[in-house]
């Protein structure tokens, strides 16, 4: 049994959650109270992750973190064939790829323009707005040429990519325009397997968002 430190705010913990239930795996679920509590600062936790972020899985004395290296590290120990992360190297460098641009592009980019107003109650910057939207053009663009983000099969790039794009859609961004992303995402919804582990992280980031509204 592998343990999982995590939040279901966090949408890179969400997609190992997804991808664990997919493959069968019995997870020992920690839930981390970095806020209040600092959970993640404790020198227990920093044994197991001196950057004390989260997801953390810990596998039998093994620890890793970084969400997108987890998702492989699943998948290549745990999973019955490699169709989730292909070892043909052109096909693997091509999930690799979406996987990079979730997390420096379309993530990053994400938690650029809301993570200031959801946790500092600030205003939108419409400067980050733009970036947004140009990364979300490209998903779009990448979505163009295939069924899923990195060919014609799921691979654990939509595993990162669908818990990203689900908490955009939970902050009632405005995807109508994107033809492509709106397949995709219907797709997933319905063929992804373990994709309804991702619905209590969505519930709450909608919780945290009307909380906001309301006091301003």
């Amino acid at each position: 049994m592998c343990d999982l430190y995590y939040t279901p705010l966090s949408p890179p913990c969400r997609s190992v959650l997804m991808l664990g239930k997919a493959l069968g795996i019995r997870m020992h679920l920690k839930a981390m109270d970095m806020a209040e509590k600092k959970d993640h600062m404790t020198p227990e936790f920093l044994k197991l992750n001196p950057q004390h972020t989260i997801p953390t899985l810990v596998d039998n004395g093994f620890s890793l973190w970084e969400s997108r290296a987890i998702l492989g590290y699943l998948v290549d120990k745990y999973a019955k064939n490699d169709s989730l992360y292909p070892k043909d190297p052109k096909k693997r460098a091509v999930v690799d790829q979406r996987l990079y641009f979730d997390m420096g592009t379309l993530y990053k980019r994400l938690g650029d323009y809301y993570f200031p107003q959801m946790r500092m109650n600030l205003p939108a910057d419409p400067e980050n707005f733009k970036k947004l939207e140009e990364a979300v053009e490209l998903l779009d663009l990448f979505l163009s040429k295939s069924k899923y983000v990195a060919g014609d099969k799921a691979t654990i790039a939509d595993y990162a990519l669908i818990s990203t794009f689900s908490t955009l859609e939970a902050a009632e961004y405005d995807f109508s325009r994107f033809h492509n992303i709106i397949q995709w995402y219907d797709l997933c919804k319905k063929t992804l397997a373990g994709i309804e582990a991702n619905e209590e992280g969505i519930r709450l980031v909608k919780e945290r968002l009307e909380k906001m509204k309301a006091k301003n």
